[in-house]
């Protein structure tokens, strides 16, 4: 059981997070955490969990420069970002405390959120996971663009502020009847896939 909800403010403001995030572009990763609250709600799946998915979807980016340059030829062929970032997001849910069911299915999520990896080649995908690759190619901008805006910290920590209000008061309003929205919400069951 949890003391405490795992907020967005509470992912957003760690040392690994403020680290990493802007690697893949902070603004890229909270406008995705915008698109998958909408997305969750429209398609009626847990923003909670779709929200914390879209917000670290990109932590597993490092810089592919050459010479001072984004080299999107080498990153398109060496990229493991989805590996790399289901581990960092996986290994942050589980330190701040997260549900475990809730971080493997955000872990998941951001494994799958992306076709730039070989290992998405084939998969079918789970709602949630669809929401998420779903949610990163909103993002009108192209890759390079928008991974190097930059978007201030304080602004983004005010726009992760309200979306974690709108998580909680969705949260309150659920009348789905699980218990505590242990990351089952909106996934397939385990016998069928949508």
């Amino acid at each position: 059981m949890l003391t405490e909800h795992v907020t967005l403010e509470t992912l957003i403001t760690d040392s690994v997070a403020k680290k990493h995030l802007p690697q893949g572009g902070l603004r890229h990763a909270v406008i995705t955490a915008e698109n998958a609250f909408e997305l969750a709600s429209e398609r009626q799946l847990c923003p909670d969990i779709a929200t914390k998915a879209g917000l670290l979807h990109d932590i597993g980016h490092t810089n592919w420069e050459n010479q001072g340059e984004w080299d999107y030829e080498s990153y398109n062929y060496y990229d493991i970002h989805t590996i790399k970032g289901a581990e960092r997001a996986h290994e942050l849910l589980i330190f701040k405390g997260e549900d475990l069911s809730k971080a493997r299915t955000i872990a998941l999520a951001i494994l799958f959120h992306s076709d730039s990896s070989p290992i998405s080649e084939g998969v079918e995908l789970t709602s949630l996971q669809q929401l998420v690759f779903d949610a990163d190619d909103l993002d009108d901008l192209k890759d390079k663009e928008r991974h190097n805006l930059e978007i201030d910290f304080a602004e983004a920590l005010e726009r992760v502020r309200r979306l974690d209000m709108l998580v909680q008061q969705s949260l309150e309003s659920c009348n789905r009847q699980c218990k505590n929205c242990n990351g089952k919400v909106g996934e397939v069951d385990a016998k069928r896939r949508d």
